[in-house]
């Protein structure tokens, strides 16, 4: 080896002072486990009451009956949907997309009044999660008992507790299923199909399906799915403004925190309002710290609000360190009647004009309707053919869709060409919410009109009433 390579020599130097240094460094936090405190106060009594609506709609519903059938009905198979007296069909898909603008225009109109409402009181995860959560605290008792039953070491006390609240959790989310697919099953069918244990393979798949989702929901993922799973979350910044009600921390009047007496003198003590207590952090249900300020984990609950003001009532202090408040206000100390008074600025007024118009457009609409509804179909098979008589003749299949509660009675005409007749039954049955296809066989005089396409029109008439719709079509006259 020559001095050259020599020099080039890297000799690598290990001591144990570096070996010991050394340290594995893992990018992953695995979730830490929320105890959230239960919690009394005028939003907790809110929530109760949106939980309670909300719930009694959902799971009573099906079992509301509509003459000789269930009111709401979503029946894919048919492909009728009966809500109450209204049976829509594939056809009426407008109004379920004017239904869906409506739901995402309130959802930004009430966001851009008051923040995360949705989320905080009515979504069916913060919903169920309540649910889930008082039956937990019923069982294994508030934050600190399920806390010490969590780290106890295994026991038949412990084991017992565990196993009543995943049964109370895994029969309630089975009749959440079983509800669920009510909506498009008719309910009484499904539950006399339950008893027997003879569900079709996509009703055993959707009831099971959906009890699994709000078991592993509601029980196990919470938080994280407004987290992490929900993109309300993440977009929720771009609706709000700073005249939007969220849930606040006052900063001015609640530092410097710290413990005190009741009796301590605040500004003696160089003290804000806050005592420092955590308790606004142990009732989240997203375990966040409101004190930090708006984070997007805050879904709107009101929770830290309600136990705040619970702690300034035993001190004796003002409420409201923690409350529903805006940015300009806190900035400029308004008033609850000046911070009120925003709420109708330009943005919420154009989202309501907006909204208020699709929402009459829709009524009107609905209330408007044909109850009944026609498909002309041309008979591709024959295009056009002479007949015995020397005439020319089409075939026409109509469909005649029912969407009334009692049987209905059509006349059908047609007209657009000279002496155009229809030469099979002009009168056509069809019981209610049914349809019903009919062939017809519409024929003009050999010689009455040039070759080539000629557009006619269908007249339907419901013979009990002033309804007609008018279809169009082609007659077709060979060459």
């Amino acid at each position: 080896m020559t001095d050259h390579q020599e020099s080039k020599k890297v000799i690598p130097i290990h001591s144990a002072a570096a070996e010991d240094s050394e340290e594995m460094v893992s990018l992953y936090a695995a979730a830490k486990k929320i105890y959230p405190r239960s919690v009394e106060g005028i939003f907790a009594y809110w929530r109760w009451i949106t939980v309670a609506i909300t719930q009694l709609v959902f799971y009573g519903l099906p079992w509301v009956e509509w003459g000789t059938r269930q009111a709401v009905l979503f029946d894919l198979e048919a492909r009728r949907f009966y809500i109450f007296g209204l049976v829509l069909y594939p056809q009426d898909f407008i109004y379920l997309t004017g239904l869906l603008v409506i739901s995402a225009l309130s959802l930004f109109l009430f966001t851009a009044v008051a923040g995360r409402l949705w989320c905080g009181y009515a979504c069916p995860q913060t919903v169920y999660s309540e649910i889930f959560m008082w039956i937990e605290r019923k069982i294994e008792g508030d934050r600190s008992a399920r806390i010490r039953l969590d780290d106890a070491d295994f026991s038949v006390k412990k084991f017992s507790k565990k196993i009543y609240k995943h049964a109370a959790w895994i029969a309630l989310s089975l009749w959440t299923g079983f509800t669920f697919v009510g909506y498009f099953t008719p309910i009484q069918e499904l539950a006399a199909t339950a008893i027997s244990w003879s569900f079709g393979p996509w009703q055993f798949f959707w009831v099971f399906f959906y009890a699994f989702a709000t078991y592993g929901n509601a029980g196990f993922m919470r938080e994280q799915v407004c987290k992490y799973m929900c993109p309300y979350a993440r977009f929720q910044s771009a609706m709000f403004d700073h005249d939007t009600l969220i849930v606040t921390y006052d900063t001015e009047r609640g530092e410097p925190r710290g413990a005190r007496s009741k009796k301590t003198d605040l500004a003696a003590a160089n003290l804000g309002s806050c005592v420092d207590c955590s308790l606004c952090v142990q009732v989240c249900p997203t375990g966040i710290d409101i004190r930090n300020g708006l984070q997007y984990e805050c879904i709107g609950c009101g929770a830290c609000a309600d136990v705040c003001d619970t702690v300034m009532d035993k001190l004796g202090y003002a409420k409201g360190l923690v409350r529903y408040t805006t940015q300009n206000a806190m900035e400029n100390k308004w008033t609850t009647k000046q911070t009120l008074m925003r709420v109708a600025r330009p943005r919420v007024l154009i989202y309501t004009s907006i909204l208020m118009a699709l929402i009459i457009a829709v009524g009107v609409s609905l209330a408007t309707r044909t109850p009944f509804k026609v498909d002309v179909v041309r008979d591709r098979a024959t295009l056009a053919r002479i007949t015995e008589n020397g005439g020319i003749e089409n075939i026409y299949r109509l469909q005649v869709m029912n969407a009334a509660e009692q049987d209905k009675t059509f006349q059908i005409s047609v007209d657009g060409m000279k002496d155009i007749r229809i030469e099979t039954e002009t009168e056509v049955k069809v019981a209610s919410a049914q349809a019903h296809w009919v062939v017809l066989r519409v024929t003009i005089p050999y010689g009455s009109a040039d070759a080539g396409s000629h557009k006619i029109n269908f007249d339907i008439k419901d013979t009990s009433g002033n309804d007609v719709i008018h279809e169009k079509s082609v007659f077709l006259v060979p060459r």
